[in-house]
């Protein structure tokens, strides 16, 4: 049986993580002017972790968290590293468990296995643009064949019980070929559409489509997310305004500022109104910033942050120049909000010494600190983990 959009998918997400007390915090659906928007840390590859779901919910965290995507195919299994982040959440927030593939078959078989976890929904990639992703038909790649997506859809919602989700890409070369996907969205009954703003060829480079997130958002009845480059609060409040989504995916922004959810929650609140995140660790520097109070971290803040990183991000028995190149995946998004000086040095140290060296040189201060990047910054980068 299918679940109806809004208040089902709410139900079937509280259903499933009822033994882990967790609950939605915000209805997606509920589109009333009053329920605040829904927050989710996008699906990234090799960063939305375990441990990294650990760090960024000391920090406030997202209101409902993606996993990486589960690799489907022929005789593939879910991966077991990934099904961790589900089962040993330890957010109390839901998860949603993202599979990728063409198979059509594979992926109605994985998304029955899934559907027996604690997962608030099933949600299916057609957005990575991954070359090694999309050369295999899966991801963004699929965009190319509306024929075969709309086989998926069908055969998959029919067999997912549980709240069933898409993450797409406007278009594989052009966002003209939104219109065609629009209409099979529309058709097969999906509880939420996130939309990556972006065709797959585009990548990360300008020209973030917003206005196709604001036609997705009046006409398909489900809710829609709007995803790609949102980076402040104020800037993620004005997008909500001009597109009419019910909230927001963020990948970048968050890896850079993890503040950045309470921060939407204080700016979509009014000014002088403070997010309250009980029972975190992580103390906060509340700052005026933009005539409201907004929850700004102070250098040592990010210090802290970045030192959190790395003890939840080691993994024994690895070298230590590979602990250090991997911390490096997240310095070049954390860098952005610091500067080109950090970014230049910390891009060049190879040990773990050097790398706290320098991280101690630039932020061992208590001045309060945006973390937005420089304007040209956000779009530009292209060495991206698979799934944003």
């Amino acid at each position: 049986m299918r679940p109806a959009s809004g208040a089902a998918m709410v139900k079937a997400a509280n259903d499933a993580h009822a033994s882990g007390s967790v609950r939605i915090y915000h209805v997606a659906a509920a589109g009333d002017g009053r329920t605040p928007p829904l927050l989710a840390l996008a699906p990234m590859q090799d960063v939305t972790t375990l441990e990294f779901m650990r760090v960024v919910a000391r920090y406030g965290g997202p209101d409902v968290y993606w996993t990486e995507y589960f690799r489907v195919h022929g005789d593939s299994k879910p991966e077991k590293w990934i099904l961790k982040s589900i089962t040993e959440n330890p957010t109390d927030r839901p998860v949603v468990a993202q599979m990728i593939g063409n198979d059509v078959l594979a992926l109605v078989r994985t998304a029955k296995e899934l559907q027996k976890y604690p997962v608030a929904a099933i949600d299916l990639n057609l957005g990575c643009p991954a070359p090694i992703v999309y050369r295999k038909c899966a991801g963004g790649g699929l965009l190319r064949e509306p024929a075969r997506v709309d086989a998926i859809l069908g055969a998959v919602r029919d067999a997912v019980a549980i709240p069933f989700t898409v993450k797409t890409r406007i278009g594989f070369e052009s966002p003209e070929e939104f219109d065609a996907l629009l209409p099979l969205f529309a058709k097969h009954p999906i509880d939420l559409l996130t939309v990556h703003a972006r065709t797959v060829a585009q990548m990360y480079r300008p020209g973030v489509r917003y206005d196709l997130i604001a036609r997705a958002a009046r006409e398909l009845k489900c809710p829609v997310l709007a995803n790609g480059n949102v980076h402040s609060a104020a800037q993620a409040k004005q997008l909500l305004a001009e597109t009419g989504a019910r909230g927001l995916m963020i990948g970048r922004g968050a890896i850079r500022n993890p503040w950045l959810f309470d921060q939407i929650r204080a700016e979509m609140r009014g000014p002088g109104i403070l997010p309250v995140s009980a029972g975190k660790v992580q103390a906060r520097s509340l700052r005026h910033f933009d005539g409201k109070k907004i929850n700004l971290p102070t250098g040592r803040d990010v210090l802290a942050y970045i030192h959190k990183l790395w003890d939840n991000e080691i993994t024994p028995g690895v070298r230590e120049s590979a602990q250090v190149m991997r911390m490096k995946k997240f310095m070049n998004f954390i860098g952005e909000g610091i500067g080109e000086k950090f970014l230049f040095e910390i891009r060049r140290v190879a040990t773990a010494a050097d790398f706290f060296r320098v991280c101690e040189h630039f932020l061992e201060h208590d001045q309060p600190m945006t973390l937005e990047p420089p304007p040209a910054m956000p779009e530009a980068r292209l060495d991206l983990p698979a799934g944003f």
